[in-house]
């Protein structure tokens, strides 16, 4: 298929492993430029060795907490690429968990800094380039915890149900300057985040790594249907999709990508 974006250019955050980098790979597959950002300098360059193999790639570091290296990063993208076509916020983490009563304030705001709030930053810094020109397609990461929350995820739940929630008022602001908002909801996704979750459970069950990916696919997510971790390549695909010609009457819309993980409708 003809994506019809060779010679566009993206701004991936979040972009040194897992989703992120896998929608870089993808993009720069479609001849996309990319400026690829994330917190680290040395896992950003190392990402962006990788990568430079498959076209044109500019790494630059971030932190999504702060507005004036959010800014900067704009700055870096436009220095780079002259104007930015496609903006992906794939930056997260896992953020305070536990049970509710557990978690104080710290563990709140901690979290809905980097996932929410960095959405937020990350966005406001892009979009106005974006109604300038009467183009744009945005893409945030939200989750199938932002529909379907578990206890002892609470914070990730909650800042990933704000991100739907602004992504489809963004499409509502801006889709008449040209600028197309869409989400994408992943479930449980080989990255390095569940890498983290799973070799933790498999200390403490004293398990091997598959054995505790077998049994928290039983134990914790059983409407998981398909019962794997999915690929970052399936939920990059949706991503790049997304920015392409074929997508120009997609506004507002949250994709799950979840294997069949969210119960509901």
């Amino acid at each position: 298929m003809d994506y019809g974006i060779k010679g566009k250019t993206a701004v991936v955050t979040g972009a040194d492993s897992g989703m992120g980098f896998m929608t870089a790979r993808m993009l720069l597959d479609e001849g996309v430029k990319v400026v690829i950002a994330d917190q680290y300098q040395d896992q950003i360059d190392k990402a962006a060795a990788e990568l430079s193999a498959f076209g044109d790639v500019f790494p630059v570091v971030v932190d999504v907490t702060d507005a004036a290296s959010v800014d900067a990063l704009r700055d870096a993208a436009v220095a780079r690429l002259g104007a930015v076509d496609f903006l992906v916020n794939a930056a997260g983490v896992t953020g305070a968990t536990g049970d509710f009563h557990t978690i104080n304030d710290a563990g709140w705001l901690d979290t809905l800094q980097v996932l929410l709030m960095g959405t937020v930053r990350v966005v406001r810094a892009f979009v106005p380039a974006m109604v300038e020109r009467k183009a744009g397609r945005i893409i945030l990461f939200g989750s199938e915890d932002a529909e379907q929350p578990y206890a002892d995820e609470l914070p990730y739940c909650a800042a990933k149900a704000g991100i739907l929630n602004l992504a489809k008022g963004l499409s509502k602001t801006y889709s008449k300057h040209g600028v197309l908002v869409n989400s994408v909801s992943p479930a449980y996704i080989a990255t390095p985040m569940t890498d983290a979750m799973m070799e933790k459970r498999a200390k403490t069950n004293g398990t091997s790594f598959d054995e505790a990916i077998k049994s928290f696919l039983k134990e914790e997510r059983p409407t998981l249907e398909l019962q794997r971790r999915g690929r970052p390549e399936e939920v990059a695909s949706l991503v790049v999709f997304l920015c392409s010609k074929h997508a120009t009457f997609i506004n507002g819309a949250n994709m799950r990508v979840d294997g069949g993980s969210v119960a509901t409708v």
